[in-house]
């Protein structure tokens, strides 16, 4: 049996694996494949493949981009959500900022620097047209808990995060969602660690097709609007409309995305160069 780890964010859009887990396909092939939470995000993943604590990773894309260009041994095998990510923009339910420009100069929650929640912030800056030197701050707050108590608490003023998995705590009065911010790329890569690649490169392929013909299905799981319901503690209308949003992908991202990204985050001065394509990739 082939031990192998891997490593997500505890949402619904992981629940493929959860349920390819369950039904012990991994297992079928000879692999014995540990699902770990990331509670901490981008940021903390991007560490756990550098330290070799996971061999598979999925991703934010922008986050494991600018890793990869700053070092990380690791490379992308595919796109695993094609759809972009829905960021809300959140602020303490008793905060006196209403609006996007109420923002400007205050203090960003983030999980920790070069996550998700930080890369978007300077995209929301800039779709703004804030100043990003003098116009953005940050505090850092480890996971969705700390947000809320940083925000709670005024650490921090406002907190990017995937919109339906915040809309619970929207929903209990703790958060106001005063906009949202879309990535303007698919959203979730798999990433994983070269060495694992060239050791083990019969089992990824085993993995991502097992994961693939999931995703495929998804959809139509039946009754899977209430499985993520009951599973993600979230509303059955707001699962719904994420369902009709959300597409995965079984393709390796292609070289004008990986492109764009790398334009955006040149731009914003979140990486120092950008890389030929096959730097951050490898065809399976």
């Amino acid at each position: 049996m082939k031990h192998v780890n891997i490593g997500g964010v505890p949402e619904h859009f992981n629940l493929a694996w959860y349920l390819a887990l369950k039904n012990g396909e991994f297992k079928d092939k000879g692999i014995n494949l540990r699902w770990h939470d990331y509670y901490g995000g981008t940021g903390a993943m991007c560490k756990g493949l550098r330290d070799g604590d996971i061999d598979i990773a999925v991703i934010l894309t922008e986050g494991i981009v600018k890793d990869i260009i700053a070092g990380n041994p690791s490379k992308i095998v595919q796109t695993f959500v094609e759809s972009p990510l829905i960021w809300g923009v959140h602020v303490s339910a008793k905060s006196i900022y209403k609006t996007f420009e109420d923002l400007k100069g205050t203090k960003a929650a983030i999980s920790r620097y070069g996550s998700g929640s930080h890369l978007m912030a300077y995209i929301n800056a800039e779709n703004n047209n804030w100043n990003l030197s003098k116009d953005l701050n940050f505090e850092v707050i480890k996971n969705l808990d700390g947000a809320v108590d940083g925000l709670t608490n005024g650490k921090a003023d406002y907190f990017l995060w995937e919109k339906f998995t915040t809309k619970p705590i929207v929903d209990e009065g703790i958060f106001n969602r005063i906009g949202e911010c879309p990535s303007p790329w698919p959203c979730f890569v798999i990433a994983v660690r070269e060495e694992f690649i060239n050791n083990s490169v019969n089992e990824l392929k085993a993995i991502l097709n097992i994961i693939n013909n999931t995703t495929t299905d998804f959809k139509n799981i039946p009754s899977i609007d209430k499985t993520i319901a009951n599973r993600y503690n979230q509303k059955l209308e707001d699962v719904k409309e994420w369902l009709k949003i959300t597409e995965w992908s079984q393709e390796l991202i292609d070289k004008d995305t990986l492109n764009n990204v790398q334009r955006e985050l040149f731009k914003l001065n979140i990486i120092p160069k950008t890389v030929e394509y096959k730097e951050l990739v490898i065809n399976l």
